[in-house]
This record gives C-alpha cells, sequence and structure tokens, in this order.
C-alpha cells in the first residue's frame, strides 16, 4: 500500500511533467485532429488515461509512450465518432478573409493534414513536425520502418498536388497559378 506522500509525489511529477509539455502535446494533437478544441480534448482524454498508471511509466520513455498514446486515441476518436464535422476556417455565409502569409501558413497546412488519411497523417506529423526518425515513428505507430516510408511518401505526393497549397506556393513565390 502506497503512503500519502510516494502518492502526492506522483501527483508533482504528473503536474510538472502536463506544465512543461502541455503546449507540445496539443501542437501534436491539432496537427492530428486539425481542430484546436478537438487536440485540446484529446490531450485531456491521454493524460486521464495515463494518469493512473504514471509510476509505472518510465520517465525517459513519458513523451514518447504519450505521442503513441495521442495517435491511438485520435484512431480511437475516428471510429467512435457518428457525426461528422466540416471544419471550415470561416462561417458559410461570411467570405474567406485575404491570404497575409502569417498563421493563414498554418491554418492552411492544417486544412491540407485534414484531408490526409489518418495515417498517413499521424505519419507526417510524427516525422516531420515532431522531427522523429524513420524509427521511432514505426515503433510509435507499431508498424514497419518501409510502412512508414511509404506511408510518408504518399502524404506527401498529395500535399504536392493538394490545389490550395499549390495555389498558395504561387502565391508566396510571386508566379501565377
Amino acid at each position: 500500500m502506497r503512503s500519502r506522500t510516494d502518492r502526492a509525489g506522483e501527483d508533482a511529477g504528473f503536474s510538472e511533467f502536463v506544465v512543461a509539455r502541455w503546449g507540445a502535446l496539443v501542437q501534436t494533437a491539432y496537427l492530428l485532429t486539425g481542430d484546436f478544441h478537438e487536440a485540446e480534448d484529446l490531450v485531456q482524454t491521454t493524460l486521464a488515461k495515463a494518469y493512473p498508471h504514471w509510476r509505472r511509466i518510465d520517465p525517459d520513455t513519458t513523451t514518447s509512450y504519450l505521442r503513441r498514446a495521442l495517435v491511438n486515441n485520435n484512431r480511437s476518436r475516428h471510429r467512435r465518432r457518428r457525426v461528422s464535422h466540416l471544419l471550415t476556417p470561416f462561417l458559410p455565409d461570411t467570405p474567406a478573409p485575404a491570404a497575409t502569409h502569417t498563421g493563414e501558413d498554418r491554418d492552411l497546412l492544417v486544412a491540407a493534414l485534414a484531408g490526409l488519411p489518418e495515417r498517413q497523417r499521424a505519419v507526417v506529423v510524427l516525422r516531420y513536425w515532431e522531427d522523429l526518425s524513420l524509427e521511432q515513428v514505426a515503433d510509435e505507430l507499431g508498424c514497419s520502418v518501409g510502412t512508414v516510408k511509404s506511408q510518408a511518401s504518399r502524404a506527401l505526393a498529395r500535399l504536392r498536388l493538394d490545389p490550395t497549397l499549390l495555389d498558395h506556393a504561387a502565391d508566396l513565390l510571386g508566379a501565377t497559378p
């Protein structure tokens, strides 16, 4: 039986980790979900599931463990979803805001990521946003390195052909589409 001081120490360690990594976890979840509010919900759900097992999680692999849990919980969220959401950056009755090449660049990329299949999106986020090696991505997704390579290749090919990103790249380079 654990004493109250042991439990208080675990709680403090968990709280410190959450405070230190919250922003990074939400960013990863945002890229996986395409919606800030769903990203926060995903991180909260993942942390709530991890908390009872906190003392058994290896401190050296905690971030990796939680990233994998985020990906798995996002998969479960997709499976359970009964009503599909149409996520748009503006209300249908209002005109789209003009491009400003600031935060909108990120919004365009997130929208393009949302168009990828779930597995490809997870590979792109972990490989290029989290800057994990092929082996680390394969380990976190529970697949082979070859699968990571093929999924990344297919995802990047789709992103290169995404009309929104093509139009935006032309604007940035000063070319006409």
